[in-house]
């Protein structure tokens, strides 16, 4: 089988990555939690996740239901590490909504036409009418990360986004949009380990692109800008909400339930809700642990 990008991924495994790195993945058995500092050494059940997804599911379209009824906007901001999880999370939430009131926007590389735009612009037209819901699967923060990490906007670039970014998104909730933002964050092992999925698998290799196969050699260059990224656009009224997605389905019920949580939606059950675990889904404190 040809292995996209002239197997990058499995090179990089064998005389690039980190001896810790190495050594985790070929010492996991499939499943295996291999990230040493998270704070469960299981993954979820399956039949345990498998319930609490579908009494969180219940639970969206109840909010959807009040969205279209009270003409409530959400938008959710999905960012992360590569092969964090980010369109997993997605479809999780969206599985059982309407697709017409629960729209994913992943825009690609802006066209010449779109670069020569106030920066902010092309996401903007993408947030929601009334009665429906928007994800950003990855979005305006592109600057504050990968842009900046492969040389992709200038600095200047970079200091007007930090600059106008908090207004931007003050302006959005001013409006009475419901904001979510989340950073989906991975091990480096257990990132490597799923791009190594991915290269193999002829259904997942369409995820892949090249700036997956360079990123991982920019690992200390990425935690830089996301530190300085969540430090300088965190605030009260756009807050971070940063996700350990080692286990995906840990990460997929805390983010649903935060975003559960964050809304007076009609018949609203807190207890089919759950509780959000502190250990993996919290604010900047999280990402620094």
């Amino acid at each position: 089988m040809t292995l996209p990008f002239d197997g990058g991924i499995s090179a990089f495994f064998k005389d690039l990555a980190p001896d810790d790195v190495r050594s985790a993945i070929k010492r996991a058995e499939k499943g295996d939690i291999i990230n040493a500092s998270y704070p469960h050494s299981e993954r979820l059940a399956r039949k345990v996740y498998e319930r609490q997804l579908a009494a969180l599911q219940i639970e969206l379209v109840k909010m959807q239901a009040w969205a279209k009824d009270s003409g409530a906007r959400v938008a959710i901001v999905f960012e992360g590490r590569d092969a964090a999880g980010k369109g997993g999370t997605i479809k999780r939430f969206r599985e059982n909504l309407n697709p017409r009131g629960a729209r994913v926007v992943a825009l690609s590389k802006p066209s010449e036409k779109e670069a020569g735009e106030w920066y902010f612009q092309r996401y903007i037209k993408h947030l929601p009418t009334t009665g429906g819901m928007t994800f950003f699967d990855r979005s305006w923060y592109n600057r504050g990360v990968v842009e900046h990490v492969f040389g992709f906007c200038e600095p200047q670039q970079r200091e007007a986004f930090f600059g106008q970014v908090q207004d931007v998104e003050k302006m959005i909730t001013g409006d009475g949009i419901h904001l979510f933002k989340f950073w989906l964050n991975v091990g480096r092992a257990e990132q490597l380990r799923r791009f190594l999925g991915r290269e193999s698998d002829p259904l997942k290799q369409w995820k892949l692109s090249w700036i997956d196969v360079e990123g991982l050699k920019k690992w200390e260059a990425y935690s830089s800008a996301i530190s300085e990224t969540l430090e300088r656009s965190h605030s009260a009224h756009a807050p971070w909400t940063i996700v350990r997605s080692d286990d995906k389905r840990r990460a997929r019920l805390n983010a649903i339930r935060t975003v559960l949580h964050g809304l007076d939606y009609a018949n609203k059950d807190t207890k089919a809700i759950g509780k959000i675990d502190a250990q993996i889904c919290g604010g900047p404190d999280i990402w620094h642990a």
